[in-house]
């Protein structure tokens, strides 16, 4: 017991060193974040911003040039594009864009596919953004659930990265003994990518409410008063999102408790998420325009 206690130390050690070298959010990003949080924020501003950053500013105008918005004719003007996007949709671009830079970087693919595992993270952002209008959450802070539900499970990336061949391991525990893949995690590391996610979440600067949604998203009960709302919203997103098998994160198993907690914790009834599909569905065929340009 002592040598395994021992050995998690270690490897907890291994992920804060990797962490340390995940390089920070870009300036461009981080400036985008600052602008679009501040009221009255104008395309103009964006444009300022973006204009500086050739890889974003192509990636705002391959989203409103792609298929979905099927527009008559291409839009070349980027202040244009972001008046058409709106400013959330961009500023959602522009976080999706970092952390697929950090996604690729990883090289993690094999394991998880990145397109399906963004089809997850998409999906848990968007069902988390349907669930806030649903349970009358302020329309200024949707938004702000979507972002958590997409970052959910950025901590399995490391993981992938330092100790693939334990982390395969773990995802075979989880298929074969049909539990939670976070438990096979902690399992195999003594810890599971929940705390990984919070660390990067910290690295990053990030709203102390992501970094909790980031953390805690395997159990609603834990965490600060403020923030239980919207971490049992991603909770209760990531399970909808898994037991609907739309796109893959690596957890086929579901915690069906987590789900009955996050939806006590909502008042929220197993009839609301039936209803949910209906909302969800055509934003992610929106939402699948993001892959297409990351």
């Amino acid at each position: 017991m002592a040598a395994e206690t021992e050995q998690h130390g270690e490897r907890a050690d291994q992920i804060r060193d990797y962490i340390d070298r995940i390089p920070p959010l870009s300036t461009t990003v981080t400036k985008v974040l600052e602008v679009c949080n501040r009221p009255n924020t104008s395309a103009n501003d964006l444009n300022k911003i973006i204009s500086f950053d050739p890889v974003l500013t192509g990636r705002v105008l391959r989203l409103i040039n792609s298929s979905f918005y099927s527009l008559p004719e291409q839009v070349s003007s980027l202040t244009r594009a972001i008046i058409m996007l709106g400013i959330n949709t961009v500023k959602n671009l522009a976080l999706s864009t970092a952390v697929a830079r950090t996604i690729n970087a990883m090289q993690s693919q094999q394991l998880l596919p990145s397109d399906q595992f963004w089809t997850h993270s998409l999906t848990v952002g968007l069902t988390a953004k349907a669930l806030a209008a649903r349970t009358g959450v302020d329309d200024r802070a949707h938004d702000d659930f979507f972002v958590a539900g997409l970052l959910h499970d950025l901590g399995k990336m490391p993981l992938l990265q330092c100790f693939a061949a334990d982390y395969a391991s773990a995802l075979q525990t989880a298929r074969e003994q049909q539990i939670p893949l976070y438990r096979a995690e902690e399992q195999m590391f003594g810890f599971h990518h929940g705390w990984v996610g919070q660390e990067i979440g910290e690295r990053w600067k990030l709203s102390s409410t992501i970094c909790e949604c980031m953390g805690g998203h395997h159990d609603v009960s834990k965490g600060p008063r403020e923030s239980q709302g919207v971490v049992a919203t991603v909770a209760l997103a990531n399970s909808f999102a898994c037991h609907e098998s739309i796109g893959f994160a690596g957890d086929s198993f579901p915690d069906s408790e987590q789900m009955s907690q996050a939806l006590q914790f909502l008042k929220l009834a197993p009839a609301d998420m039936e209803q949910l599909k209906q909302t969800v569905q055509p934003e992610l065929e929106k939402a699948q325009a993001f892959i297409k340009v990351l």
